[in-house]
């Protein structure tokens, strides 16, 4: 049972070796010219101005975010649906089914519940105050 182990073993040894190697070998034959030209930042050819301490808009990593949750959710049905018509030669496939409708139900909720939260809109809309506030804050200022 341990010998099994033991080519595990092996094999992360020789990954290790081959990895330490790889990285000693391009240390070798890569040029070495260290300039303070290098150090700096590297913003698409342009030469970097101003401080890198900005803010950024948050509806980028919003948008992304939700991106990549409905992209891997999707990649999780693409095999169900490779080995659907075997499921349904075996009898399985209304519990196939139910469980796939189920599964987009949830994906379903998900992006009605980020579209009712706004998520989905670039520019979010500042609602208007009514009168009577807007007419409060002016006789406190």
């Amino acid at each position: 049972m341990l010998f099994h182990f033991a080519n595990v073993l092996v094999f992360f040894g020789l990954s290790a070796l081959f990895v330490a190697a790889m990285l000693g070998l391009s240390s070798v034959l890569r040029p070495s010219n260290p300039e303070p030209l290098k150090l700096t930042s590297y913003e698409c050819g342009e030469p970097p101005t101003g401080s890198a301490w900005i803010n950024f808009n948050i509806r980028f990593y919003l948008v992304a975010l939700i991106f990549v949750i409905f992209d891997v959710e999707i990649a999780f049905i693409y095999p169900v649906t490779v080995v659907f018509r075997d499921w349904v030669l075996k009898g399985n496939g209304l519990f196939a089914l139910a469980e796939i409708l189920v599964f987009l139900g949830v994906l379903f909720v998900g992006l009605v519940y980020v579209w009712v939260k706004g998520d989905l809109e670039w520019l979010k809309r500042v609602p208007n105050a009514p009168a009577a506030d807007a007419e409060a804050l002016r006789d406190a200022a």
